[in-house]
């Protein structure tokens, strides 16, 4: 018998259902929108903030609604065991930006526009394009009281759509008003429902003395003639609400903004009045919202602050990538530009001279590097060459070590027969800065993928 004792077998640990990891395959989807949404950001005049990922769950309840469904059964809530203190991840960031707006008096000077982005938490069933822990763009403008910001923050999303390559979205827009029409007409709601009891479903009775006005968003096809027949928010509007919709409408209109004006379009937190809208693609079921947003005059002096009208959006991130891939518009750039191929010790050692100069010329390089079984033959080292994207390989051996040169290969190139070149160590550089970025590397100072 064998004494030898066998290796325990150690149990793997998963990740958490609905937190999904973000692979290297996907990075240069993600890093290609982030890039693009930040320049159309910057384009329009917005500073980024970064606020924490956990805040006092007070500032949700308060802002959000203790009654909502985020608040009630989706909050990741817990008990801080050093103090006591009842502390939540946040399961979105308006309230957080609006926080840190009154804690450092950043609309002291006038308004701000600010953007954020960075995950958010929700405990709900996950399924396509609605997960636990999910990424949000956002953007909110403090201290602007017209509809001139509603209808920019909507022609900022159109923009950002045009520049991924995003076709078939469509915005809708409502206004629901401010507080004491909303409560005339939330008077009639549950009094036209209460009349129909019987046709409405669990949760629509569980809502209907607390936010009936989220019946009117229910997604269950039997309710759906009844919430057709309900009373229309849009005629309780008084005349300064009318006029401020009316205002939305006329600037999307004059700059070809195309909508449509959902009636039953409500957003479901508290803090929203007057504008609201949302942009809704076709392409992925169920979850069809890929950004939604509206005004909140009401929400900073919720939380102490000095009245300071203000509105905003968020997008799932998540689901504009789904889109951007369904476009089929949309190339990643590579992993690198050039793949540094070699085989012996002197060999290694000018490839690591030669990586480092194309890097201070702005280029994307990947240097081969041993893995377990080996620093592997030219023939393995140039799949992996292939396999990382690069345009060129740059090859470096025993006989180019001899004769101070690097074999140059063109890795994309439909000319076989011309696809590859000798080039002197000392010009290797300018040799590939000239194929990859053109004749005006001498003021390229950033390299951008092309």
């Amino acid at each position: 018998m064998s004494d030898t004792k066998k290796t325990p077998k150690v149990e793997k640990i998963t990740g958490i259902k609905g937190m999904n990891d973000m692979l290297p395959v996907d990075a240069p989807l993600w890093e290609l929108f982030e890039n693009t949404a930040q320049s159309v950001l910057k384009s329009y005049g917005f500073g980024q903030i970064r606020t924490p990922i956990v805040e006092q769950t007070a500032l949700f309840a308060r802002g959000l609604g203790a009654v909502t469904d985020v608040v009630e059964k989706e909050m990741y809530s817990f008990e801080d065991a050093m103090n006591g203190d009842r502390l939540t991840l946040r399961p979105e960031n308006t309230a957080g930006v609006v926080r840190a707006a009154i804690e450092h008096n950043l609309t002291y000077e006038g308004p701000k526009r600010l953007w954020y982005t960075g995950p958010m938490f929700r405990h709900e069933k996950p399924q396509r394009g609605r997960y636990r822990q999910f990424y949000q763009l956002g953007a909110e403008a403090l201290g602007f009281t017209g509809p001139d910001i509603d209808a920019e923050l909507m022609m900022m999303c159109q923009r950002l759509w045009d520049d991924l390559g995003i076709a078939d979205v469509r915005l809708e827009i409502n206004s629901i008003g401010d507080a004491a029409e909303r409560n005339n007409h939330r008077a009639d709601l549950i009094a036209y429902f209460e009349q129909h009891q019987e046709q409405l479903d669990a949760e629509a009775l569980r809502r209907l003395h607390t936010n009936p006005l989220r019946i009117l968003d229910t997604k269950n096809p039997q309710m759906q003639e009844l919430v057709n027949q309900a009373p229309k928010l849009l005629d309780y509007l008084g005349a300064e609400s009318l006029a401020h919709f009316e205002g939305v409408q006329a600037i999307l209109r004059h700059n070809s903004i195309p909508f449509v004006i959902n009636s039953r379009l409500v957003r479901g937190l508290d803090y929203y009045n007057r504008t609201v809208f949302e942009w809704v693609s076709d392409e992925l079921g169920a979850q069809g919202t890929i950004c939604a947003g509206g005004r909140y005059d009401t929400l900073i002096t919720m939380f102490g602050g000095k009245p300071t009208p203000s509105c905003g959006f968020a997008m799932g991130i998540e689901r504009i990538l789904e889109l951007m891939k369904l476009s089929g518009e949309i190339h990643a750039p590579n992993q690198c530009d050039v793949y540094l191929v070699h085989q012996g010790a002197e060999a290694q050692m000018q490839s690591f001279v030669l990586s480092e100069r194309l890097r201070d010329a702005g280029l994307d390089v990947v240097l081969h590097c041993a893995s377990v079984s080996g620093i592997g033959s030219f023939k393995t080292q140039m799949k992996r060459a292939d396999a990382s994207g690069a345009a060129y390989a740059v090859i470096v051996g025993e006989d180019e070590m001899t004769e101070g040169v690097a074999m140059i290969k063109s890795l994309r190139s439909e000319d076989m027969e011309n696809n590859q070149a000798s080039v002197p160590f000392d010009t290797v550089v300018d040799y590939l800065v000239d194929q990859i970025t053109g004749n005006d590397h001498h003021d390229h100072c950033t390299h951008t993928h092309h």
